[in-house]
């Protein structure tokens, strides 16, 4: 069977305890994965200063020719695992067979993270907001007349990892290009990609003792937050808020994205109901860019039913089916627990699936060992019913009716909106909002991200603090 060993500083490590991890199909085994304990991850961190030293030595041009070349590995190439040779569509196929994201998913995510190697530099300068990046070779640089200066907030970056999209890699893959050496937490069903990246960067030229790939329990996922002094940490509410007031960690949790609707717009929604519908179902919902709430001042009840229509054709198909739209639960038990949570919140009066009415089936769909969860528009008759603002992994949206002059007051915390309005003074009300952090205004789809601006917060400022600088001119030397 195919073994995935951990990388500490680069170098292969098969340890003694490992996971197994099988097809959720059939139940076979696919590989194993060798795990790291806390004691190691210490003491490998603990030598990340001069790694980090390796690192920044190289001349940021380098660095960018080096993700080029690491994404043509990655895209095209052929990595080693253990003592076997993978191709791209072994990566895919294995992919797959072990997170339920149907292979055509895969493609398209990996499709992402290829974007972001080859246009590392575009990145960055999105990142840094235009500035001369041999500021990462020197520390500061003038540009425009002005002195900017800059100083390394760590000797390490951690990244602990999901297993339900491989697209959010395309969000640490910047780290190395600004200097900083990675520790990888891989998620458990989702070891391919992240080990892939690192063999792509090695084969590439990137130093060895940069890249660590460290598969470990609760414990260790813990072990690298507190030790590497910047970090990444995906996962829902339950995990992500005891850092969140941690500024070392960046959060990436429920996006609670939405959809608002201008006064200007509430007669006229069908024209973009396209849009609507790929912000919802694109990548099989599990994305936080993808929305969850739908808020428009009247017709909430004519845009469920529309949707509804749409999404109710939506079906369960097998993971190899170029046809996918949805990804199944490698455990079906989440699937079960997920569409049970949706009819709790049914239980309170004031709330219809609009989706199952027209479908005439329920959403939840078990097949082996399988299970998926049908699309779910849910009709609130009030942003105060517990479905109002929810969010699961799979499409679900719920529409609810609020005034424009009061949504932004209700709408909470959210990642991304699409906001369809003409009206200048909607307008500036979202654009001086503290609730949203992307926004997209008229039709252009949450779910359609531009890389040279922040996804998430920014990486760049993370890593790298500001600092007032000054250099005395040197004296002319003597004749």
């Amino acid at each position: 069977m195919l073994h995935i060993p951990a990388l500490r500083l680069g170098k292969p490590y098969i340890s003694l305890e490992k996971t197994t991890l099988v097809h959720h199909v059939t139940g076979e085994p696919v590989a194993e994965v060798s795990q790291i304990s806390g004691v190691a991850i210490s003491r490998d961190l603990s030598k990340m200063a001069m790694a980090k030293k390796e690192l920044a030595a190289i001349p940021i041009r380098d660095l960018i020719g080096m993700y080029a070349k690491a994404a043509d590995i990655f895209a095209k190439g052929t990595i080693t695992i253990g003592d076997q040779e993978q191709t791209f569509d072994d990566y895919i196929r294995s992919l797959s067979s072990t997170t339920g994201s149907p292979m055509v998913f895969c493609r398209r995510n990996a499709g992402k993270v290829e974007y972001v190697l080859r246009n590392v530099e575009e990145v960055i300068a999105g990142l840094t907001r235009g500035m001369d990046l041999t500021v990462l070779d020197q520390g500061y640089v003038v540009q425009n007349g002005r002195m900017q200066a800059f100083y390394p907030t760590t000797d390490a970056f951690g990244a602990i990892l999901p297993s339900n999209s491989p697209g959010v890699h395309s969000l640490w893959v910047p780290s190395l290009a600004l200097k900083t050496p990675l520790v990888l937490k891989p998620g458990r069903e989702e070891p391919w990609t992240p080990f892939r990246l690192l063999q792509s960067f090695m084969k590439a030229g990137i130093p060895a003792s940069s890249l660590n790939f460290f598969p470990t329990d609760h414990a260790g996922a813990g072990d690298i937050l507190k030790l590497t002094n910047r970090s990444m940490l995906f996962g829902d509410s339950r995990t992500t808020d005891p850092y969140k007031n941690d500024p070392r960690v960046e959060l990436h949790g429920p996006g609670f994205s939405k959809i608002i609707i201008g006064e200007d717009y509430a007669d006229r929604w069908m024209n973009h109901l396209d849009e609507m519908v790929e912000c919802i179902a694109a990548n099989g919902g599990r994305s936080c860019v993808n929305v969850s709430g739908i808020w428009t001042p009247r017709n909430s009840k004519a845009i469920a039913e529309a949707i509804g229509e749409r999404l109710a054709k939506v079906k369960a198909r097998a993971w190899d089916d170029p046809n996918a739209e949805l990804a199944a639960f490698a455990n079906p038990d989440v699937g079960v627990a997920l569409s049970g949570m949706v009819d709790e919140g049914l239980n309170t009066p004031g709330a219809v699936d609009v989706t199952e009415q027209k479908r005439g089936s329920s959403r939840l769909v078990r097949e082996g060992r399988c299970a998926w969860v049908l699309p779910t528009i849910v009709h609130c008759d009030s942003f105060a019913h517990p479905l109002a603002n929810k969010e699961y992994l799979f499409p679900y949206a719920s529409v609810v009716e609020c005034s424009q002059a009061e949504v932004l007051k209700k709408i909470g915390p959210t990642l991304a909106a699409m906001v369809l309005t003409e009206d200048p003074a909607l307008i500036r009300a979202v654009l001086e909002s503290p609730h949203i952090e992307r926004l997209n205004i008229g039709p252009i789809p949450t779910t359609r991200l531009t890389w040279d601006q922040p996804h998430e917060g920014n990486l760049f400022t993370l890593l790298h603090r500001q600092r007032a600088f000054q250099q005395a001119k040197r004296a002319p030397a003597a004749v």
